[in-house]
């Protein structure tokens, strides 16, 4: 498998593409996960979608598929990261909200803290009208492997 995964992310990273890759993550497929590269950073985006809805009145992101979009960026990240690709496995995360996630595009932002043979640790922002103003930190745990 990780000759498949490591040709399917070179080839996601030739054309600026993570569908394919995305698609392999079912959940991540789900709530409509997409990513992109600038350079060498990437930005994961959450776009609104109906089914993502919590809260009808506001109307604002549930707060579970703020998570999700939280964990998948987190693991997508380090997964496309990784010298030899193999699926991570989230040990624990944790998530501060800090504003509702309101019916519109979202963005997350990952940066690794320390990755080492075994453990990796990354730092979530998400955000959705200036990146200065999150919606939800978070910190992560995956077991690489």
């Amino acid at each position: 498998m990780s000759a498949d995964l490591l040709s399917l992310i070179e080839q996601c990273r030739q054309d600026n593409d993570y569908d394919p890759l995305i698609s392999k993550v079912p959940y991540a497929e789900l709530i409509g996960v997409r990513c992109f590269a600038t350079g060498e950073e990437m930005i994961f985006h959450l776009p609104p979608k109906e089914s993502n809805i919590g809260n009808p009145t506001l109307p604002a992101i549930h707060g579970g598929v703020l998570g999700g979009f939280v964990e998948h960026s987190a693991l997508l990240y380090v997964l496309l990261r990784m010298e030899e690709p193999s699926f991570p496995k989230i040990i624990d995360l944790s998530i501060d909200y800090l504003s509702a996630g309101h019916y519109k595009d979202t963005y997350a932002e990952c940066k690794i803290l320390r990755m080492g043979r075994r453990l990796a640790n990354v730092s979530v922002t998400v955000w959705q009208t200036k990146k200065e103003q999150p919606v939800c930190t978070a910190r992560a745990h995956l077991l690489l492997g």
